[in-house]
């Protein structure tokens, strides 16, 4: 009988620290692809202000999508016109649990124009923000990470 006790005990202990351990696996996983497309953009509005890509006066200089980065872009200095590659593929945002929704539709996508604020989609792809409502272990809000 306190054998059982005991198990009833630490399987009680256990089962927080498992769901803890899987929330701080996801949140790195979060941090880690918000960072490869935040440094994919930051390349891709690199390589327009080097004239590698082009663009109109009216334009940011950053992508129309997140697409683009991963299906590549012509880099017009470059006497072969090769395209120029940002990611090999797009993270899907770990915190979104349907697997259907293709990897860019999991992130909300904040333009230029927008506000930090209240970030919202334009004519451009400025950054990335996770759709997850709820709050990290560290008590800031997904969307604000």
């Amino acid at each position: 009988m306190v054998t059982l006790a005991i198990i009833g005990v630490l399987a009680s202990v256990a089962l927080p620290l498992t769901e803890v351990a899987v929330q701080r696996s996801k949140e790195q996983e979060l941090k880690s692809s918000l960072r490869q497309i935040r440094e994919a953009l930051d390349a891709y509005k690199q390589a327009t202000d080097e004239g590698r890509i082009s663009k109109s006066a009216d334009e940011s200089g950053y992508p129309k999508s997140l697409g683009v980065l991963v299906d590549g872009v012509e880099d017009i200095k470059d006497p072969r016109h090769r395209k120029i590659y940002f990611l090999r593929q797009l993270p899907r945002d770990p915190m979104s649990s349907d697997g259907s929704i293709p990897s860019q539709d999991t992130w909300g996508k904040r333009s230029y124009l927008s506000p930090h604020d209240n970030p919202q989609g334009g004519d451009d792809v400025f950054d990335v923000y996770s759709f997850a409502t709820g709050k990290g272990l560290n008590g800031v809000p997904y969307r604000e990470w």
